[in-house]
């Protein structure tokens, strides 16, 4: 039987080091990724990449504090944190930033003080544009 940690009422879910999951992960509470994770992540509270962690794949949650990798776009309602130790790839959305010297950060990024609702957002996807010849 898993254990199960509580934060503030809320449950957190761990994806462990050595663990691969492919797939797409909702939850109503927070989240650790200290392994793979192959799709996209999405939570009502809070997200946590840590050092081993490597998420490919779009994020969004309420806070996001990111120290291993992540490829994908990225949305934070409140605050996302960039430890010494983080390498992320793609577009990032946040209303507060904070990045650490040691950071590695390939994208485009877009602040805002507008909060979103409470509920889970998905990132959302432009079409791509064809090229004409």
């Amino acid at each position: 039987m898993a254990s199960k940690e509580t934060i503030g009422g809320n449950e957190l879910n761990l994806v462990a080091t050595g663990t691969v999951f492919e797939g797409k992960i909702r939850t109503p509470g927070s989240i650790r990724i200290d392994g793979r994770v192959v799709g996209d992540v999405m939570a009502t509270q809070n997200i946590s990449v840590g050092a081993t962690g490597d998420v490919n794949g779009n994020v969004s949650a309420k806070n996001i504090t990111i120290g291993g990798k992540i490829m994908g776009s990225i949305v934070a309602q409140e605050k996302m944190i960039f430890e010494a130790s983080a390498v992320v790839r793609g577009e990032i959305r946040a209303a507060k930033l904070v990045v650490n010297e040691g950071a590695l950060y390939d994208g485009q990024c877009v602040m805002s003080d507008a909060k979103p609702s409470a509920a889970v957002v998905e990132p959302q996807q432009e079409p791509r544009k064809s090229e004409s010849r």
